[in-house]
């Protein structure tokens, strides 16, 4: 194999599909270079869920509020059911604690621009009936949905190859060329693929891809658990998150006070109806390497927690399990956009739970500044560069950072 491209896309998961789609329907001649197959990877071995609740305020949700609007046409545009449904979503909450923090979290959020409001139980018992008697009030926003993410995978993928985009799987990226500060080929085990520009849509792989090109990219594969049960359509109405996941980047010492193993864990419950009446019950946030096992003490934190919240799930049969990797960063938002000192080079990971929600926006403004040069905020402010200029500052003596 040998070609000659304007971009190589690496990485086929919903990001890398996504970016090769925008990239193909604007003329760009662009190859997408999966060393496995169509999302073979994390977008194949999450929950589906298009959440707009769990962001924190700020740049990451207004991404999603803008990717959430796009999901509601996409299917047509790609002309593939991506099983895409603005349900609505929850997030329970099971004691004062937690509502302190989430009456801040959820006034940040409406002044973004999300639909989002507190209910007490009473009212929040009428959406979702099976919500336990022990719990205080709950979130509810009409906003949250939830998608296939291989429908999603494979539905750009598709589309981009009838606009023109070589779509190569089985073929492992295994050098990145540069002279002079720029990409000038992609080697992989099939061959040599000519080009002046490659994106790093790796993933949790995205540092290997770095290191190619003499790059340090800082994510870290995080283990996701998940659960999966016998099919009960209706059981759960719309998406469902819990509380204590986004009281723990306030106040971590609260929730190892109630479950010292699943905070240790990073048990942060999810919950999902699939499209067939499957439960879909998550999860963790390891660090465990690249180690997809699943494992009892993680799975039983999560069983613990989901009948805090459904204690009724107590007679519903889980008939598989399944764990997947994360791409996290240090300051849990992606990378996105060109590495300076290298000219060609472009990164679009490390979205670790929020790849499926963040897709079609990534997709559409990365392509847009290889295309046209529009050079977006979130780009501009989400770029490699920002961990460099933390590191900076802590060495001066500051850990403050814009």
């Amino acid at each position: 194999m040998r070609l000659n491209v304007d971009v190589a896309v690496i990485g086929g998961g919903v990001i890398g599909s996504a970016i090769t789609y925008y990239l193909a329907k604007a003329g760009v001649k662009v190859v997408l270079l999966e060393r496995r197959d169509i999302c073979s990877g994390t977008s194949g071995a999450c929950d589906q869920a298009v959440s707009m609740q769990t962001k924190n305020p700020g740049l990451v949700l207004e991404m999603a509020l803008k990717s959430v609007q796009m999901y509601r046409h996409l299917s047509a545009e790609l002309d593939y059911d991506l099983e895409f449904d603005q349900c609505g979503g929850m997030i329970p909450i099971e004691n004062e604690q937690q509502l302190t923090i989430m009456k801040i979290f959820v006034e940040q959020q409406k002044n973004i621009g999300l639909d989002v409001s507190i209910l007490d139980i009473g009212a929040a018992r009428k959406i979702q009936p099976a919500l336990g008697p022990k719990l205080v009030a709950s979130t509810f926003s009409p906003m949250d949905g939830r998608v296939s993410p291989l429908r999603v995978a494979f539905g750009f993928a598709q589309a981009a190859a009838r606009q023109g985009a070589i779509i190569k799987t089985r073929t492992e990226v295994r050098g990145i060329d540069i002279k002079a500060g720029r990409i000038r080929s992609v080697v992989t085990d099939q061959g040599i693929v000519n080009t002046n520009l490659a994106v790093d849509a790796g993933g949790v792989w995205a540092p290997r891809i770095g290191e190619l090109a003499g790059i340090s990219i800082p994510i870290l594969p995080r283990r996701g658990q998940i659960l999966v049960t016998e099919a009960v359509p209706g059981y759960i109405r719309g998406e469902i998150w819990s509380a204590r996941y986004i009281v723990a980047k306030h106040h971590i010492e609260w929730v190892r006070q109630e479950d010292p193993v699943g905070a240790e864990l990073g048990v942060g419950l999810s919950v999902s109806e699939t499209a067939y009446g499957n439960l879909l019950i998550g999860g963790t946030r390891e660090f465990a390497g690249y180690d997809t096992s699943t494992t009892p003490e993680a799975l039983q934190a999560i069983v613990r927690h989901l009948l805090n919240i459904f204690p009724g799930c107590k007679d519903i049969h889980i008939i598989r399990t399944f764990a997947g990797l994360r791409p996290y960063t240090p300051d849990g938002m992606p990378i996105l956009g060109p590495v300076e000192g290298i000219e060609g080079f472009v990164i679009a990971a490390g979205h670790e739970g929020d790849g499926v929600a963040l897709a079609p926006v990534t997709g559409s403004m990365i392509a847009e500044y290889i295309a046209k040069g529009t050079l977006f905020p979130e780009i501009s402010e989400l770029g490699l560069q920002r961990f460099n200029q933390r590191a900076e500052m802590v060495a001066s003596g500051s850990d403050e950072i814009g």
